[in-house]
């Protein structure tokens, strides 16, 4: 049988009985997937991982406590072979020779009638990959070919165009903090197969530069705003294009509902009747402190943390803030768009109980290559922002974790 390629095929298993034989690491990889393709599955293994008891425990399989018995693979469709018992693997092997069940055999792959492909998926793609055959066999160059593929399908990078008509639209998409590493997989494939992007000013700015040229990049900044607000001018911009028949994306610094705007062109586009995905983002709530070595949790010093807008200064009487109640938290306090605000801040919790020794830590253009960070106290921030000329964006964490990793470096 080596001298022939495998036939590649996809099995539909809904609803028919699958026998796994051996409840070790072969059956914890492999589970998942035929659980997923709804099979009818049995586990016949003495013991298992904690974690396929797990998924008996849930339901998810039936499992014989007990080992291989002749007989077992009789009304299977397909059958995994992965005890650690040569002899019992090499007898069920020949059982489902003889009832014609396709049978996957991972300790002799020449004896097996089915070999699994290294699979991977991407937005309603499974992409496989098999080898051709047994002698030749390897798994590891396998698994970076799919890894390669699904990557670039992901990313944008292999684009692969759809020849049905999309459904025009707008996909909200969170950018992450800044490093372009850091937008969702979806997110980044989206982008690709985008028409128009309209982009804040704190997107990831480096993804814009690898969009095909046909891509009309918009700076949302730069959109005329004329007798509107500046958010009704964006709203209207994502409207004007998704009903050109355009797909769109809104690229969005950290997470679109983060204090991003994002339900209000939501509900705008609703009122328009314009179809609208919403893709999360890495918030820079805790991805920033995170990159400069600050948890924003951490046992024994904060089991709760807090974030807060700061373009309000703590006096306006635009405020929704609850400050005084927010200077009794023992938790951290991370604050977004506050650095023009600090000292008022740092000044009014001090007022209502918060040590003014309590550490403070400024993360300027976090995640990127321009990143810093200033470390003061709520007694110090103020002069410490004017003397190190602290700018926006910067993400400022208030709290005992700042001093719980290693010392920022001089």
């Amino acid at each position: 049988m080596a001298e022939h390629p495998a036939y590649p095929v996809g099995l539909r298993l809904s609803g028919r009985r699958v026998v796994v034989l051996g409840g070790g690491q072969v059956a914890q990889r492999r589970l998942p997937a035929l659980i997923a393709a709804g099979a009818d599955i049995v586990l016949v293994s003495p013991e298992a991982t904690p974690s396929v008891e797990a998924m008996a425990d849930a339901g998810e399989i039936t499992w014989a406590r007990r080992p291989y018995q002749d007989g077992d693979l009789a009304e299977a469709w397909y059958a995994l072979i992965a005890t650690s018992d040569p002899e019992t693997n090499s007898a069920a092997s020949a059982e489902a020779e003889r009832h014609r069940v396709w049978c996957v055999r991972s300790d002799d792959a020449d004896q097996a009638t089915a070999w699994t492909p290294a699979t991977g998926h991407s937005e309603g793609v499974t992409v496989a990959v098999l080898t051709t055959d047994a002698r030749g066999r390897d798994p590891r160059h396998t698994a970076a070919i799919r890894d390669a593929v699904v990557e670039g399908l992901r990313d944008g990078t292999l684009v692969a165009p759809h020849h049905r008509t999309r459904t025009p639209g707008v996909a909200l998409v969170g950018g992450g903090p800044g490093d372009p590493d850091l937008i969702t997989v979806r997110g980044r494939r989206l982008l690709a197969e985008a028409d128009v992007v309209i982009a804040d000013r704190l997107g990831p700015r480096d993804l814009l530069a690898e969009l095909p040229p046909h891509v009309e990049v918009i700076d949302a900044a730069k959109i005329p705003y004329g007798r509107y607000m500046a958010q009704e001018a964006i709203n209207n911009a994502l409207i004007e294009h998704a009903k050109q028949g355009k797909s769109v994306v809104r690229l969005k610094g950290g997470d679109p509902y983060v204090f991003g705007r994002g339900m209000e062109e939501v509900q705008a586009l609703a009122e328009a009747g314009i179809a609208c995905t919403v893709v999360p983002g890495i918030s820079s709530s805790i991805s920033v402190p995170g990159a400069a070595g600050i948890p924003v949790t951490h046992r024994g010093v904060a089991h709760e943390f807090t974030v807060v807008s700061g373009h309000v200064a703590p006096d306006d009487e635009r405020s929704l803030v609850d400050w005084p109640s927010l200077a009794k938290l023992t938790g951290t306090l991370v604050i977004l768009m506050g650095v023009d605000k600090i000292g008022k801040i740092a000044e009014t919790l001090v007022a209502h109980g918060k040590s003014p020794d309590t550490p403070v830590a400024l993360v300027q253009e976090g995640t990127t290559a321009a990143q810093r960070r200033v470390d003061a106290t709520l007694a110090t921030v103020a002069e410490t922002v004017r003397t190190e000329d602290v700018k926006p964006p910067a993400v400022i964490v208030i709290g005992a974790v700042v001093q719980v990793g290693p010392a920022p470096a001089a």
